[in-house]
Order: structure tokens, then sequence, then C-alpha cells
């Protein structure tokens, strides 16, 4: 570094980017040591969450309030839509976001509620009360189900169960996004973690003087920096630490980028390995100045690259385990060759969003109905054999009639779908053996518990897609489910 042609090499860089992506590890520990330093308490990216909103609709009922719970057990973005909002809060705790609105009045159901949603579980019910001539055995049965009084003026089961879903509905379609499409990163609405997960690897680990860094501003992430070719140099880039777990994107096609840039040739790396100086499998793109792109880059297109050099004989990417991702400029091609686009001095690359796209559909809007919904009225059905919903449906105003039509709401919406229909509800410990069937003539029960799991299941199997099914409890607790296996018995239904 002695020759004063060259530009001066900062040390300082070189070390604080291989502390930041944790390369040498004694040095991360050190540093943990020393008094009023922050302490890196960015856990590693988790490649399993859901970037998206999951909206969860009557989130403080039996139901509700337990897919709140377990959705965010997993690390999943929740949003509970409620009334009350004190009473809410007294249910769910504080640290939840909560938004006020009322799904039988579609005016509350605006983009405050519905923005960056990516599915819907819908488990809201009419509020009801008992009625004169409740009986021990009813009781008994429904073990507390309470039965139809609206507790609210105009919580009818009308206003409510059809009404009400087929609103939640049509709000839906406006708000979601392409069901065979998963957000990987959104800056139009980041994370409080997202700003901790990219770092620059710059020109610096080699001697160079390039400088770049990834900043969050409104609506987009901004990959700005100034690329030199002194020292021989001349990339910047920005990588994301490795995810842990890491991003598994079997059956989809490839990942888009939604990006406005300054004219050159940028790349995108994904990366298997989770070491430092691994093979990359690179894409190059080209950008138009101030001009809003849409990226597709085919997984099929990658190319396996190390240090700028191609890997002949590296098989293609493993896209079940993508553990990092990379923005760069550089001045250079693969194999020698220079990027045509390239200048240097200052660049600036906005990035609005990267998904990956062409995958199967996985359901988007998941209802708790109820088991025996098409059976009032039907010919043959001996009401005395029936559940008291079913025998006094007319009594409690219609309650699955109506639900029936809801159901329909959500079949001709378009929307890829899971509806679940559940015995009687109890309060008894989930984890017993479930047996699904579909043609609604099953009877018998099931814990909330289980009911809140199987909604949150559905939405992570595309078999779920499109499927109506009634749902029991076996005799028997069960430590493991096979749930691939459980949904792929449903028939989907033609629509």
């Amino acid at each position: 570094m002695t020759d004063k042609n060259r530009s001066q090499w900062d040390l300082g860089r070189f070390i604080e980017t291989l502390t930041y992506f944790e390369v040498i590890p004694f040095i991360n520990w050190v540093q943990q040591l020393i008094p009023g330093r922050p302490q890196d308490n960015q856990a590693k990216p988790n490649g399993g969450k859901n970037v998206g909103v999951i909206l969860v609709v009557g989130a403080t009922g039996g139901v509700g309030k337990r897919v709140v719970r377990r959705l965010r057990e997993q690390g999943d973005k929740v949003r509970a839509l409620v009334r009350d909002i004190d009473k809410a809060r007294s249910i769910l705790g504080n640290d939840i976001d909560l938004v006020v609105a009322d799904i039988t009045k579609p005016e509350t159901l605006n983009s405050i509620v519905m923005s960056n949603i990516q599915a819907v579980i819908c488990c809201t019910a009419v509020r009801v009360q008992p009625v004169e001539g409740d009986t021990a055995d009813r009781a008994k049965y429904y073990q507390g189900v309470k039965f139809y009084q609206p507790e609210i003026v105009g919580d009818t089961p009308e206003n409510v169960e059809y009404q009400g879903v087929k609103n939640l509905v049509q709000a839906t379609v406006k708000y979601l996004p392409p069901a065979n499409e998963k957000l990987i990163f959104d800056f139009t609405n980041p994370s409080a973690e997202l700003k901790f997960v990219w770092g620059a690897v710059d020109d610096v680990v080699m001697g160079g003087v390039s400088a770049s860094n990834m900043q969050l501003v409104e609506n987009a992430a901004v990959f700005a920096g100034n690329v030199s070719t002194a020292n021989s140099g001349g990339f910047a880039s920005v990588r994301t630490k490795n995810f842990d777990p890491p991003f598994n994107l079997s059956g989809y096609a490839g990942v888009e980028l939604r990006v406005k840039g300054d004219g050159q040739r940028y790349k995108l790396f994904l990366r298997t390995d989770t070491k430092w100086d691994g093979v990359g499998y690179s894409y190059s793109f080209d950008t138009v100045a101030d001009t809003w792109m849409n990226i597709r880059i085919p997984f099929s297109e990658l190319i396996p690259v190390f240090r700028a050099k191609v890997v002949t004989d590296c098989p293609p990417i493993d896209v079940s385990r993508i553990s990092s991702f990379q923005l760069m400029l550089s001045k250079f091609e693969y194999d020698g060759a220079l990027n045509p686009k390239f200048t240097p001095g200052g660049f600036a690359l906005q990035v609005e969003s990267i998904k990956a796209y062409g995958g199967e559909s996985f359901p988007q809007f998941v209802l708790v109905s109820s088991a025996g919904v098409t059976r009032p009225g039907r010919p043959g059905i001996n009401l005395d054999e029936e559940p008291p919903a079913v025998r006094l449906n007319d009594q409690l105003g219609g309650l699955l009639t109506w639900k029936l039509k809801g159901e329909d709401s959500v079949r001709e919406s378009g929307i890829p779908y899971t509806i679940i229909r559940p015995c009687a509800l109890t309060e008894e410990p989930g984890g017993k053996e479930l047996i699904f069937e579909q043609g609604d003539n099953i009877r018998g029960k099931i814990s909330r518990e289980d009911v809140a799991e199987i909604c949150v299941r559905s939405l992570q199997q595309p078999k779920a897609c499109n499927t109506t099914f009634e749902v029991k409890s076996g005799d028997n607790s069960v430590n493991f489910i096979n749930w691939y296996q459980l949904f792929s018995q449903l028939q989907p239904e033609r629509r």
C-alpha cells in the first residue's frame, strides 16, 4: 500500500465487513464484551417466515385468539381485525397489530386494515346468548357454545355470516398479491429487522476503495455508493446475512425484482452455500435510467460463479435452500469480460421488492364455517339424528343457511381458498388425531386448539387450495400429523 499511485485502502472498513457477516467469530465474541457497545441483537434472518401480513378476523374469539397465538409462535406478521380495541388488548396483549373495523360495514375495510396482506383467516361468528328452552343436553353437546340472540343490534346470521363475509371477500380481492408468488423482501413496508439484514461487501475485501450501502427510504430501499477502479478494484455490492432457516423456493420458476436504476447493468446473486467465499449463482440485468422495471430472473438462467469466473462443473442451484441474496455493480461480467454498461463513480439502484414467481398456488383465504351447513332442508335427513344446530336452524335465525351462503361468496371470488367445517367446538386440549371428510355427513366434536392449527397449516399446503372439508377429532392423541398426507386426500372443488 506504499505505492503513491494507489488510493489508500481502508483496513477499518475491511474488518467491519468481516465482523458484520461474522466471518471471524472470535472478533464478534470479543466485541460483545466491550462495555457500551451495541449488542448484536439482530437475530439471523429467518427464511421460513412470511413477509406479508396475515389478517385474522374474529381474532378475539375462541378459535381466532388461538390462530393469532399460533401464527406469532411461528414468526408470522399478524394483524388482528377487532371491533373493541380495549377488549382485544385484554385478550391478545399490547404487542400486536390491532385494527378496528367491522365486516358488516364495508366502508371500514379500508387500506389501513387491508394493506400488505398476503392471506386472511376468517373465524368470525355471530355473538349469541342462550335462548329460552335451552336444554342441559344441548348445553353439554356444545360445551358452552351460546345460541342465537344478537348481542349487538344488527349482528344477525345474515349480516355476519353472509353479508359480512362477502364484504370481507370483496375487500380482500383488491389487496391480495397473486397466489403463485412469494414475497421475500418488501421494501415498501419494511419490517423493523430488515435494516439489519443487508450489509456492504465492496472491493475493499480485495484491496479496492469502492464504497456502498443499502438504505431504507420511503417505499423503497436504495443500493447506492461510489465505484472506483483504483487498486485494480471495480465493484460494490450489498449482501444479506445468511438466513436460518434458508428460503425454500422449490416449485417457483424464479425471482422478480421491482427496481428503478440509472442505466447501468447490475447483478443479482443467490447463494446456497453459507461460506463467506463460496459459489454464487449470478444473473446480470440492465436498467433504464429513472424508470421502474420488473426484472424476472428464471432459476434456470442463473450462472454459477466464483470470484467472477464461471464454474463449469457446478450443479444447478438448489432452490430449496437459498441462504443469501446479493446485489452488485461491477466493471466485470464473467471470465474477464467487461460490463459494457459500467461507468465508474456514483450509482443508485432503487428496489421496491424481491419475490419468487411462477409457483404453486397456496390458499389465501381460510374460512371457518360449520359442519352441517348443507343439511337443513336436505331430502332424507332424519333431524332426530342431527346435532342441535341443524335441528334448530330456523330458530337460530337460519345460522347454517347463511354460513353456506358465506361459503359461496368465497368460492365465487376467485381467491384460492380453504373452507373448514368443524364439528362441535370444545375447550378440550388439542393434539388429537384428525378425521377429514367431504360431503357434509360426519358428526362429532373437535377442540378449538386443533381447528386453529388446521387454519394455520392450510396456508402452507397447496393441496388445501380450493377445498371444503369437514373435520372432527378421533379418539387418540398423536405426537405427529403428516399434514401433506392429510390434505392430499381432499378433492378440490370445481370453480
